[in-house]
């Protein structure tokens, strides 16, 4: 019986890309380097905001060259977000509606990203999407994350729930390592910011539009009586 849902954020439940690039380009200009396009901000999302932050400033001059360095400049793009999460972050189509329905219908859910946890609250509370969610992990939250299994692991605590209950639901490789390696059946959104077909991740059920997670969740565990 499936009756727990671990989510991914960015890319799955929203799309965040145009102020997450706003916040970085922002720190990039503060530096006199140039801005980032919104394609090369897809390859570097998804596996934390160090990863990130050190990429864009490979892609735009001189590379990073200390692990203060990298602290300075993480924080000071952070209080660029912080100003500003949800300015023109949208939710995915019939997210709102499917999440309400999954949580009439009994479902325990969290949030795993490899975003900043402070940040993943504001995006959540910002949007109004807190609400339907029991446990939320950042990329911060712990000394791991993503494709780590023990961040998928450490959620499913946080919901009360087990590998054996649960699925995990995102749009990336990392996500779909992270879930499968933690013991989950895999749902891979169509749409989000990864740069291979969606087929490749492996994936127990693909889904091209959030609406169609109950029935995907259905087609894993078509019985779900006692």
């Amino acid at each position: 019986m499936i009756d727990s849902i671990i989510f991914d954020l960015d890319g799955t439940l929203i799309d965040s890309l145009p102020d997450v690039l706003a916040s970085l380009n922002l720190l990039l200009a503060e530096e006199k380097r140039r801005p980032l396009s919104q394609e090369e901000l897809r390859s570097l999302i998804g596996r934390g905001v160090n990863p990130m932050i050190e990429g864009a400033y490979g892609m735009t001059g001189k590379a990073i060259a200390s692990l203060a360095e990298l602290e300075h400049v993480v924080n000071r793009y952070l209080e660029h977000y912080k100003a500003n999460p949800v300015g023109h972050t949208v939710v995915f189509p019939n997210v709102i509606d499917t999440l309400g329905k999954l949580k009439e219908d009994g479902f325990r859910m969290g949030v795993c990203t490899n975003k900043p946890y402070e940040i993943t609250l504001l995006v959540l509370e910002g949007l109004g999407m807190n609400v339907f969610f029991n446990g939320v992990t950042g990329g911060d939250s712990l000394t791991f994350n993503k494709p780590d299994p023990r961040h998928i692991l450490v959620t499913l605590d946080l919901i009360k729930s087990d590998p054996s209950r649960a699925v995990m639901v995102g749009d990336s490789r990392i996500d779909a390592e992270a879930g499968r390696n933690a013991g989950l059946s895999v749902i891979a959104v169509a749409y989000g910011y990864r740069s291979e077909p969606v087929e490749s991740l492996g994936a127990d059920v693909v889904i091209d539009d959030f609406g169609q997670l109950p029935q995907a969740i259905t087609q894993l565990c078509p019985v779900q009586e006692g």
